[in-house]
């Protein structure tokens, strides 16, 4: 079942570094999170993360015109070249070197690249099957230090590149006869963005210390010349004497000079000249605020800048005249981006993970989205799979939709690092623990935390379970070994457990009894029974300290993780070991930058510090501070398949064997820290840091599983890793998997089945064969008077199929009232055998009702705003000064009270269905 699982989408991470980009409609933005990146529906209110990934964190992005292809660039100079409407990797290219920029011309046939202090220029990849989709054209020589930013003229024939030595460089796409660079200063610090005119040569250029140069040229677009047939003969014999260009060696070359000798002004007195008119300043006299970012809309000529201390301006061109300033962040803005019509502005910041998209006329967001910017410690999912809630080191507490992806309520009433979070059996209420010695339950209703309970003395927590019912909360303490239980309703402390002689790791509710169990470091795992005055019902001893302990969904397995990289299973009733997991060698670690000894031998001290059974029982996810997640099967103990859950080389531990290349006699390269200036050099943590030094230049996060949970639609899985929250689905539309296959079921015999009006017969034969689509084709012919015969003459087996398949069908499908017949028709008919397996069929419910409820949500709202303006416009035609007759108006009041109790029967009807 999990093993055709597929990585579907990326939480609680929108945005790490890189620039943001508008597509060309304007109502979705391209975000790059970490090697990965989101594409964020604006009008639809979803995101999607692309399932493509490169091998370190992605820096630029560019995007054709067209919007069909994106280049995505990593820090290391490697290049993806990306189809956005199938979603996949079409060329893989590197550049060898760090790329700063990168961009598409507006006609989409050239792009340009910045790396170092030279400027490349490509043709772009076509529409045609290419052997290389990137042929380089030009190499641009000029700038003397690193090239920061490029913008394009609109007609595509030139560029302008801007640079860390304070000066902008004009070059042309072709070789214009009076136009092939030009080089322009009046900077006193590194250029951060240049933008031309429309239409124009003119050109605005900005530096860091907050200064904007306005050149305007002595030339149109239109006053460029070609370069005379003659010429380039003359050219081409004084290329060949130039040497090679290092990137291929039939490309043209093309240098610039900064101070041009007599005999070439002399020369260029025809070419294009130009002028500074104004040269403005952003910062007031006195105040040093450096400019990180830019972006300018040519056809509104508004210029958005950001700063190093959160505040943006907007500006309008030329007149420089300040239309509106606000502060979005207390971290530096890192990338701008307008969209098409100029009405939306994108920030990201990259030390908050925020991303943020602005409406500048009304003064409103459209999309206000943040991160965990710690990490992401645990996640829970809601009874009905429609909501994940996660705690992170930043004391946040975070609820998600897995429709749209996005982040709808954040609490922020902890003080502390949240260690662990969960939902009550409502899916209603949300509670959460926190070393700050507090355990809070919020209301997802009126989004507020309506309980807080602490303990007598004041403790740190560090795990979190609530039973069945959602009655009892209970919490165990990191530093004085015992476990708190509280009442939800009366926010009373019912009792304190004490017994363990350790810290307490876990704990976990059993699902059916009232019984509680809790790990401890001290080796053992203690059942405490509810009933019986919370007494210890048995102590499960083990060889090594537990860490996690997890309840089978029946509640008649015990499964419990040890720090010797055991996985042990328990039948609690008995006391008695039913079988283990040697998993140590499955986790197979990674060798981090500053470790003295291999990955092979610091694996010996590793284990699993997470553990979920599946929403059926037969399976167990297990993970820790490793790159992979097993799925192992419990009744053979075997493993079944190993997820890896992320290729980025921009995190510690990823690799076995370090790089021999960065080895030196006197170690890793990695404990030279650059430029820092003391003698010491890098400081190697202590055992047992979970996170890097945050201060150091360098800091590469560790990779890392710190909680996995199992949805309970038995659909997917989320796991909390360093990168953000993964979650991994079944995508059934790719595999065939027949069941029952026969010789005769085919779909042309289906096909005629369904004509000879045989419906039962083709639905059994269209699940044998268990082609979705074919299913879909069966089930929509059948006519809606027909379902409640066929769904009682329907065996028992493809009973819970055809349940399965409604859910699913439910989710996408526009016929929502004859899938709900369906669905009623079928659990009236068979509600009582299926309540004998519900333990079994409890995902597929939980599926269903899942997939109702969030039509029930749109269509119930769409309804009661439906009948809200037919009201508000009755009102406001009655209100209007016609003179109308007595009895005329009579009648239409009769109508209207009419047409409303029509309404509100029909509303009725929606909410009954």
């Amino acid at each position: 079942l999990l093993s055709p699982a597929q990585f579907s989408g990326l939480l609680g991470t929108v945005y790490r570094r890189g620039n943001l980009s508008f597509t060309r409609d304007g109502s979705g933005l391209v975000s790059p999170v970490g090697n990965r990146i989101s594409l964020f529906d604006l009008k639809n209110n979803k995101c999607e993360t692309l399932p493509l990934a490169t091998r370190h964190n992605i820096t630029c992005v560019g995007l054709s015109p067209d919007g069909n292809f994106a280049i995505l660039i990593d820090e290391e100079g490697a290049a993806l070249l990306v189809s956005l409407i199938g979603k996949s990797v079409i060329h893989q290219f590197h550049f060898h070197k760090p790329v700063h920029s990168v961009s598409f011309s507006p006609d989409g046939k050239k792009f340009v690249i910045t790396k170092d202090n030279v400027v490349l220029m490509y043709h772009a990849p076509g529409r045609k099957r290419e052997f290389n989709a990137f042929v380089l054209d030009k190499t641009y020589y000029g700038p003397y230090d690193e090239t920061t930013c490029i913008d394009w003229t609109d007609d595509s024939k030139c560029f302008a590149v801007g640079s860390k030595d304070m000066s902008t460089w004009v070059f042309g796409a072709e070789r214009w006869a009076n136009l092939i660079y030009y080089s322009l200063g009046g900077h006193k610090d590194a250029i951060v963005a240049c933008f031309f005119e429309e239409n124009s040569l003119d050109l605005y250029t900005i530096s860091q210390d907050g200064a904007l140069c306005v050149w305007q040229c002595d030339t149109e677009l239109d006053g460029l010349k070609p370069m005379p047939p003659k010429g380039e003969a003359k050219e081409k014999k004084e290329k060949d004497d130039e040497e090679e260009c290092f990137e291929e060696p039939r490309c043209e070359e093309i240098r610039g000079k900064d101070n041009p000798n007599e005999k070439e002004s002399k020369e260029t007195r025809e070419k294009v000249k130009y002028s500074r008119v104004a040269k403005h300043f952003f910062n007031k006299e006195g105040d040093f605020n450096n400019l990180t970012s830019a972006a300018y809309h040519k056809k509104t000529h508004l210029l958005v800048t950001g700063f190093a201390s959160g505040i943006f301006h907007l500006h309008e061109l030329p007149d420089f005249n300040l239309i509106h300033s606000l502060s979005i962040s207390d971290q530096r803005i890192s990338s701008i981006s307008i969209n098409c019509t100029g009405d939306w502005i994108a920030f990201g910041c990259s030390g908050l993970g925020q991303l943020l998209v602005w409406e500048w006329q009304s003064e409103s967001y459209v999309l206000k989205q943040q991160g965990h910017f710690n990490s992401m410690v645990s996640v829970a999912y809601s009874p009905d799979g429609q909501y994940i809630v996660t705690g992170g080191d930043d004391a946040k507490v975070k609820v998600w939709s897995t429709s749209s992806s996005f982040c709808f309520v954040t609490f922020t009433e902890h003080t502390s690092g949240v260690t662990a979070v969960t939902f009550t059996s409502s899916g209603y209420v949300v509670v959460s623990a926190s070393l700050d010695g507090t355990v809070r339950a919020f209301d997802l209703h009126r989004y507020r935390n309506f309980r807080t309970f602490t303990s007598p003395r004041p403790t740190q927590f560090s795990c979190l379970a609530v039973d069945s019912s959602g009655e009892i909360v209970s919490a165990g303490s990191q530093d004085s070994f015992e476990i708190f239980i509280w009442s939800m309703q009366s926010g009373r402390l019912l009792d304190v457990l004490s017994g363990h002689e350790g810290p307490i790791s876990s704990l976990s509710f059993n699902p059916v009894k009232c019984v509680l169990a809790s790990a401890s470091w001290d080796k053992t795992v203690k059942l405490w029974d509810m009933l019986d005055s919370w007494r210890t019902k048995e102590t499960l001893m083990l060889n090594s300290d537990v860490l996690v302990v997890a309840f089978r969904p029946d509640g008649k397995e015990l499964a419990v993780a040890s720090l010797n990289g055991q996985i042990t299973f328990w039948d609690h009733e008995n006391a008695v070991q039913t079988g283990s997991i040697e998993g140590r060698h499955d986790l197979q670690m990674g060798r981090k930058e500053l470790d003295k000894i291999t990955a092979k031998q610091s694996a010996k001290g590793k284990s699993f510090t997470t553990l979920c059974y599946s929403a059926d029982g037969q399976s167990i996810l297990a993970g820790g501070l490793s790159k992979f997640v097993c799925i192992y099967n419990v009744k053979e103990q075997i493993l079944m398949k190993k997820f890896e859950i992320s290729c980025n080389f921009s995190l510690d531990a990823m690799e076995e064997y370090l790089d021999r290349r960065k080895m030196t006699e006197f170690g890793s390269m990695a404990l030279i820290d650059e430029g820092a200036g003391d003698e010491d050099g890098v400081a190697i943590p202590l055992p047992g840091v979970k996170r890097g030094d945050m201060s150091a230049r360098h800091f590469k996060p560790e990779i890392r599983v710190s909680c996995l949970q199992f949805s309970p639609t038995g659909r997917s899985w989320a796991a909390t890793t360093t990168e953000g929250l993964l979650i991994y689905s079944l995508d059934s539309g790719l595999m065939f998997d027949p069941f029952e296959l026969d010789v005769d079921v085919t779909p042309s015999n289906i096909r005629k089945m369904l004509h000879g009006k045989e419906y039962t017969v083709a639905i059994i034969m269209a699940f044998k064969l268990n082609e979705k689509k074919l299913i879909q084709e069966v089930i929509e012919t059948i006519p809606s008077n027909e379902v409640d015969v066929i769904c009682s003459s329907l065996p028992d087996l493809y009973v819970e199929k055809l349940l399965e398949f409604l859910a699913s069908a439910l989710e996408i499908s526009c016929h929502l009232e004859f899938y709900l017949i369906w669905a009623h028709k079928l659990l009236m008919l068979h509600g009582q055998k299926l309540k004998t397996r519900s333990e079994k069929l409890l995902p597929v419910l939980q599926f269903l009702q899942k997939s109702i409820q969030r039509h029930f949500d749109d269509v119930s709202k769409l309804c009661e705003w439906n009948i809200y303006n037919i009201k508000y416009a009755l009102a406001i035609s009655q209100q209007r000064g016609v003179k109308r007759l007595a009895d005329t108006s009579a009648e239409e009041g009769d109508m209207d009270s009419d047409s409303d109790y029509i309404m509100q029967d029909s509303h009725k009807e929606a909410f009954s269905s």
